[in-house]
């Protein structure tokens, strides 16, 4: 074997226990066909930490005392392509079928269940705002939460650029949001008091929620998932919801199969029992 390719074996190698590293640890599934992707991102991180190789990267992440390499690995392997208003239509059923019961709770408690960097969190809280009126914001309580720490610091600083509210109005950007910077805009500060951020990974389940939740989102992430920790946190998102409580998931997301207990509303929507 050539120095070469002795090399590319090491590569591999390293590779596969760093994709093995997170199904284990993460949940997190990288198939063959996005082995490039994966493989552009822990380059990334090599050279952010001044390592060799994959090998050298994976032997960082095995031995247990690098929490900051392994922190770097979740952040660069979920996904964080995330935007407002993304997939209107479900955001639309949310806010004209499952707002108007919230609000008749003394409070609402909302779970943004892969929040990246708030988006996701900071688009309900803009829901909540329009529809049922700014004052309902003082008893909305929106937790986010993510795997990777680097996203969540950016969550509570609420700073978006362009891109990210791209598919925005510019009328309810106007509404609740501020320019700050070169183009960029940042969340008001009442809709960044109603949302809290905390790291979660969602494969270490049971959650350690002392209150269950009346509406949990959770889109897209469980494709990421193999179908055991699908299940799995499926059922754990039942038990973290209230009895006759809501799951709004991605459109391309099938949840039923996985977990009988949640009942189909509409597209990407599904109900507790209860």
């Amino acid at each position: 074997m050539s120095v070469m390719d002795h090399g590319s074996y090491q590569d591999h190698a390293g590779y596969e226990r760093i994709r093995s590293w997170l199904g284990d640890r993460c949940g997190i599934s990288y198939p063959d066909h996005k082995a490039d992707l994966l493989r552009q991102r822990l380059s990334r991180v090599t050279r952010s930490f001044s390592l060799t190789d994959l090998d050298e990267l994976a032997g960082a992440i095995s031995n247990g005392k690098r929490h900051d390499v392994e922190l770097a690995v979740m952040h660069a392997a979920s996904t964080n392509h995330t935007f407002f208003f993304r997939e209107p239509e479900v955001l639309e059923a949310f806010a004209k079928n499952i707002l108007p019961q919230l609000n008749q709770r003394e409070q609402m408690r909302i779970w943004s269940a892969a929040a990246s960097t708030g988006d996701e969190a900071y688009t309900i809280a803009m829901l909540v705002a329009e529809h049922l009126g700014k004052s309902a914001l003082n008893k909305l309580m929106i937790l986010g939460s993510d795997i990777s720490a680097p996203v969540l610091e950016r969550a509570e600083l609420g700073v978006f650029s362009r891109r990210q509210i791209a598919q925005m109005d510019p009328v309810i950007r106007e509404r609740y949001m501020s320019p700050t910077g070169i183009e960029q805009y940042r969340v008001n500060e009442d809709l960044r008091r109603a949302c809290t951020f905390r790291r979660l990974n969602l494969k270490a389940t049971p959650y350690p929620f002392a209150k269950q939740f009346q509406v949990v989102f959770c889109r897209n992430i469980l494709y990421y998932f193999e179908p055991e920790d699908q299940i799995a946190t499926l059922n754990a998102l039942y038990d973290a919801t209230e009895p006759g409580g809501w799951l709004i998931t991605s459109v391309t997301e099938a949840v039923r199969d996985l977990c009988p207990g949640w009942i189909p509303v509409t597209t990407g929507i599904y109900r507790r029992a209860g």
